[in-house]
C-alpha cells in the first residue's frame, strides 16, 4: 500500500535536529505479509519509515482488528529504518509531522485489509544466506587519549558511531557483525512466488528524502530476480542493526551507490530463494509479553541543567545536541517506566523475534544461538521505538548509543532482560526448550587443555562478569565492565566458526589463584591496539608490559618462571626483549589488561615450566604448521 506523502514540506525523522523535505524522490510503501494455517492467523507488516511511536503501532492494531479480525496480539508492524521519510514520532530534535501521521495510518491499515482479501492457498519456506560485505559495525572504540565530550558537557566517550575511514583515533569495532540474510518465502500451490520476506542487520543506506532508502530498491529488484512480475510483494525488513551500517571503517573509503547496493541484496536474497525447500503446511504460532522496564532516570545536577536550558528555549524546536538531550531529560523524568511489548512467531522451523528497539547484532546472535527455532529472524523497531539497547558490558564506554533519551533511555539491564523475555517467547511458540551453547574446543584449546593448565580462560562470553576456567575446576575470572564481548580473535587453523575474545579498553580482567609457587607458566594470545602503553598483566601488584609490537596483529606469548629463571616466549621463539618487569614468585592475585588497550585470548596458567618444545607446539598447531594431539 502506498503511504507516499502528498502535502508538503514534510518534517524527516533520522537526524539529530529537525530537517524537512519538499518532494518525494521514490515511493513509500507499507507492506503486509498475512499467514493462515487453518488456526492461526498472523499478520507481518513493515513500513518505510524511520521509527514507529507505541501509541500509532496500537491505534493501527486496533483499527487492523475491527476490520480483520486478527487479534493485535498477531499483527506485527514494523520500520524499516530508513532516514528519509516524514517524522511520525518525537525523536531527539525532530517533532512527528503535523499531517502525515493521520495520512498513514488508515492507509497502512488499509494494506493490511487487502492483503487478508488476497488470501490464497499457499507454500512456504525459509533460507539462510550470508552477506558480509554489505554490513559492518559502525560503533567504534577510541584511543583513551582521543576521547570526546557528550551533550552534557563531560569528556566520556570512548565508544562512538561512523568513526571514519582508517581512523587513527579509532581502535576497533565495540561488537561483532551479523551477515546473515533470512528469508521467509510463499509461493503458490504451482510455484508461482507470491512474497519474499527478507531480513537483514544494516541501518539504512542514506538517501534524499523523501525516499524509502534501499529497502524500497530491494523490494522492486527481488521480483525479478525470482522470475515473477505483478502480484508478488517483496519486502526487505530490518534486524539488529542498532551498531551495524554497510561501511567499512577498517578499510578506505569505497565507492557504493544505492542503487549497486540494493541490486548486490537482492541478487544474494534470489540465490538463497533457489534453495528454499517449500512446505504445503507448517504450524503458526504467536506470542506476546509486555515487560516493564525502567528508564535511566537524571539526577538532581543534570534536571537543573535541563530545566533551565529547556526554559530558555521557550516553545522552538532544539538547535544544538545539549539542547535535544536537556529536553529528552525531562521526558525521562515523566516517564519512569516502560511497558515494552515483544513478539515471537514459529513458522514451521522459523523463529521470527520482533523486538521493540534499536538492538546490537551481539543481542541478535545471542537468540540465535540459543533459539529452540532455527533458523531465526530478529525484527527490530517493531511495535513501538523504545530505543536503543547496548548489552550492559558496554555503558561504561559511552557514546552515542548511551546517551540518555526517549530513544536511548532503557535501563542498562533492558537488554539481557529482553533477550530471556524473547528466549521465553521461542520456548512457548516451540514446545522446546533454547539450546545450550557448546564451547567448540577445536585443535587448539585441546593441546592447551592437555598440557594441563591449572586454569584457561578461552574468553568467548557474550555477558556476564564471569569468565569461564575451561579445565572444569572453577579458577574462574571475572571481567570489569566496560569489556567489549565476542570481537573476532586469532584465526586458528581447522577451526570451526570465528574465534571470539574481548576487546579490553581501560578495564581489566582479574582472577584469584592458589597452588602458584616459584615456577610457574603465563599463556595467551595478544593483540595490542596502542604498542608500548599500559600493562599486560599484574602479578600480585606487580607489573609486566609490552615493548613495542606491531600494532593490531596477533601474538602468541608465554612468560615462563623456572625457578629464578625468566623466558618470555613470542610466537613460539625465545624473544628476551619483548616484556618489561618481572614474575614474582608465588602470585595470587593477577589481572590482565592494566591499562593495556586491544583484545586478548585463550590464556592459560599452569603450576610448571613449560617446555620450550612444548610452548612452539602450542604456537605451530595454531597456525597450521603441526598436526592435532
Amino acid at each position: 500500500m502506498d503511504v507516499t506523502p502528498t502535502n508538503f514540506p514534510v518534517i524527516v525523522n533520522g537526524g539529530f535536529l529537525a530537517k524537512t523535505a519538499d518532494k518525494v524522490h521514490d515511493r513509500l510503501h507499507a507492506r503486509w505479509l498475512v499467514l493462515d494455517d487453518g488456526k492461526t492467523r498472523v499478520a507481518l507488516g513493515v513500513l518505510d519509515t524511520c521509527v514507529i511511536p507505541r501509541e500509532f503501532a496500537d491505534e493501527v492494531k486496533a483499527r487492523a482488528t475491527k476490520l480483520t479480525g486478527i487479534p493485535a496480539d498477531r499483527i506485527m508492524l514494523s520500520a524499516t529504518h530508513t532516514h528519509s521519510a516524514p517524522s511520525l514520532m518525537q525523536c531527539l530534535g525532530t517533532p512527528p509531522d503535523p499531517n502525515y501521521p493521520a495520512f498513514a495510518l488508515p492507509r497502512i491499515v488499509e494494506g493490511l485489509q487487502c492483503a487478508v482479501k488476497n488470501l490464497a492457498p499457499a507454500r512456504v519456506g525459509w533460507a539462510v544466506a550470508q552477506a558480509p560485505k554489505h554490513t559492518n559495525t559502525r560503533v567504534w572504540i577510541r584511543r583513551p587519549d582521543k576521547m570526546l565530550t557528550d551533550p552534557f558537557g563531560d569528556v566520556t566517550v570512548r565508544a562512538m558511531m561512523h568513526p571514519g575511514y582508517q581512523n587513527p583515533d579509532a581502535i576497533g569495532p565495540v561488537g561483532p557483525s551479523d551477515p546473515a540474510m533470512t528469508l521467509l518465502a510463499a509461493q503458490s500451490p504451482d510455484g508461482r512466488p507470491i512474497a519474499v520476506l527478507a531480513n537483514y542487520s544494516m541501518h539504512y543506506f542514506g538517501a534524499q528524502a523523501v525516499s524509502a532508502d534501499y529497502y524500497g530498491l530491494f523490494a522492486e529488484k527481488i521480483g525479478p530476480l525470482i522470475g515473477v512480475g505483478s502480484g508478488f510483494v517483496g519486502i526487505m525488513s530490518q534486524g539488529t542493526s542498532g551498531d551495524q551500517h554497510w561501511m567499512d571503517y577498517s578499510q578506505p573509503k569505497r565507492a557504493v551507490t544505492i542503487d549497486a547496493y540494493a541490486s548486490e541484496l537482492a541478487q544474494i536474497a534470489a540465490d538463497a530463494y533457489r534453495t528454499i525447500k517449500f512446505h504445503d503446511s507448517v504450524p503458526l504460532v504467536m506470542r506476546e509479553k509486555t515487560l516493564r522496564i525502567g528508564t535511566r532516570q537524571p539526577d538532581a545536577k543534570r534536571l537543573a541543567w535541563a530545566r533551565d536550558l529547556v526554559e530558555k528555549m521557550g516553545d522552538r524546536q532544539p538547535k544544538s545536541q545539549p539542547e535535544v538531550y536537556a529536553r529528552e531529560a525531562l521526558w525521562l523524568k515523566e516517564n519512569p517506566i516502560r511497558a515494552v511489548k515483544i513478539q515471537a512467531l514459529r513458522v514451521g522451523e522459523l523463529g521470527i523475534a520482533i523486538w521493540p528497539c534499536e538492538v546490537f547484532a551481539i543481542s541478535g546472535l545471542k537468540i540465535k544461538a540459543q533459539s529452540p527455532l532455527q533458523p531465526m529472524m530478529n525484527i527490530e523497531l517493531a511495535n513501538a521505538e523504545e530505543g536503543y539497547i547496548p548489552p550492559p558490558e558496554i555503558y561504561p564506554l559511552g557514546g552515542y548509543n548511551t546517551w540518555p533519551c526517549r530513544s536511548a533511555g532503557l535501563v542498562p539491564s533492558a537488554e539481557p532482560t529482553i533477550v530471556e523475555g524473547l528466549l521465553g517467547l521461542l520456548e512457548d511458540v516451540s514446545g522446546k526448550s533454547r539450546r545450550k551453547v557448546p564451547a567448540s574446543l577445536g585443535a587448539y584449546a585441546e593441546i592447551v587443555l592437555a598440557s594441563k593448565p591449572l586454569a584457561y580462560w578461552r574468553l568467548d562470553e557474550w555477558s556476564g562478569p564471569i569468565a569461564r576456567d575451561a579445565t572444569g575446576t572453577g579458577r574462574h575470572a571475572t571481567y570489569e565492565p566496560g569489556v567489549a564481548r565476542w570481537l573476532d580473535g586469532p584465526k586458528f587453523a581447522g577451526e570451526v566458526g570465528i574465534n571470539r575474545c574481548p576487546h579490553f579498553a581501560g578495564h581489566r580482567l582479574n582472577a584469584t589463584l592458589k597452588g602458584l609457587g616459584d615456577t610457574y607458566t603465563v599463556e595467551l594470545w595478544f593483540w595490542d591496539a596502542l604498542p608500548g602503553t599500559g600493562r599486560l598483566l599484574e602479578l600480585d601488584g606487580q607489573p609486566v608490559s609490552l615493548k613495542t609490537m606491531p600494532p593490531k596483529t596477533w601474538h602468541h606469548l608465554a612468560l615462563v618462571r623456572d625457578g629464578e629463571q625468566v623466558t618470555a616466549y613470542l610466537d613460539g621463539s625465545p624473544a628476551p626483549g619483548v616484556v618489561a618487569g618481572s614474575l614474582p614468585a608465588g602470585p595470587k592475585r593477577i589481572a590482565f589488561a592494566a591499562g593495556f588497550e586491544g583484545k586478548l585470548d585463550e590464556i592459560a596458567i599452569y603450576n610448571r615450566a613449560l617446555p620450550p618444545g612444548e610452548i612452539a607446539r602450542h604456537h605451530r598447531l595454531a597456525i597450521g604448521k603441526d598436526t592435532p594431539l
